[in-house]
């Protein structure tokens, strides 16, 4: 963009950036304060634009359209909700054309590896640079600054985002373009595989007529201890469903994975299997409850509402 500078080629945790930030939901919203608190000058659109009025009074400039958002800046993170949403946000609304030369666009949205490599290459095209960089976490990492963020893209590009990745959380580059998208999804397979292992055991074990919570308290240290045992185990056993991570997001994340397996021709049968219990918990009206509500389903089949 006529002028634009193009960022330096090396930046140090310690220098001050122009970010941009596309997607203002449930983590886009504390990301953003999080970088604005490190110091970086950061600017800010959503497609419903009173989602992210409230960053006005952190500093931050928010925009009434992405392609203002994204000039002059040197780094633009996206959490947008899917791969299509990301392509039309990106090639269909102009950001990229938007975007200075040799800028960097931190893709942090749960899509499938081949979308990240596909939009890698675009905008390679066009002189700009990418990573695909999910997170894993939640709204509570998202606020602490304790995300685990996976990349995948160039060693070059993973230093360039390292005051980014430094404000909200741990950062591994786990190789080339698209790698990110695999260790999420490999990531988001764990957790929801655990979150129906964990509902169905405490389940179980109260059918047989155990206490559900001494259950949680008599396995916790063992073999089958975690953190989901421990977070979600504890919102099962309170009816806590309120969204931290929607029902519905897990499932696209199932999908994905399952989409992905057979791109690559992998069979991941338990992955399947766990993703038509999700399918089932949102056709039941779940879906923008906590993915923890995956309880719901399981006691729903067991006559235990």
């Amino acid at each position: 963009m006529e002028g634009s500078t193009a960022p330096t080629a090396t930046m140090t945790s310690s220098t001050p950036l122009r970010i941009a930030v596309l997607g203002i939901g449930m983590m886009g919203l504390p990301m953003a304060r999080r970088l604005r608190a490190a110091g970086h000058t950061v600017h800010a659109w959503n497609r419903t634009q009173a989602k992210a009025a409230p960053l006005a009074a952190d500093g931050i400039t928010v925009h009434a359209t992405p392609t203002a958002a994204v000039q002059a800046v040197d780094i633009v993170v996206s959490l947008l909700e899917s791969g299509p949403i990301v392509e039309q946000v990106l090639f269909d609304l102009g950001v990229a054309q938007a975007m200075a030369p040799g800028s960097l666009c931190i893709d942090m949205a749960s899509i499938q590896p081949r979308e990240a490599c596909a939009h890698a290459a675009r905008l390679e095209a066009l002189g700009l640079a990418h990573l695909d960089a999910p997170v894993s976490g939640g709204t509570v990492g998202a606020e602490n600054g304790t995300l685990a963020i996976m990349a995948g893209g160039t060693p070059e590009d993973f230093a360039r985002a390292q005051p980014v990745f430094a404000a909200l959380g741990r950062a591994t580059h786990v190789g080339p373009h698209g790698a990110g998208q695999y260790a999420k999804l490999a990531n988001q397979m764990i957790v929801g595989v655990t979150i129906g292992a964990v509902a169905e055991a405490l389940l179980f074990a109260a059918k047989g007529g155990a206490d559900m919570a001494k259950v949680r308290e008599a396995i916790t240290g063992g073999f089958a201890d975690s953190r989901i045992l421990q977070l979600h185990g504890q919102r099962m056993m309170e009816r806590d469903f309120a969204p931290r991570g929607r029902l519905a997001v897990q499932l696209k994340d199932m999908h994905n994975a399952l989409a992905t397996a057979g791109q690559i021709g992998f069979d991941a049968p338990i992955t399947a299997l766990l993703g038509e219990l999700y399918a089932q918990g949102v056709a039941q009206g779940w879906g923008e409850l906590d993915q923890s509500s995956l309880f719901l389903e399981i006691a729903r089949r067991n006559g235990l509402e």
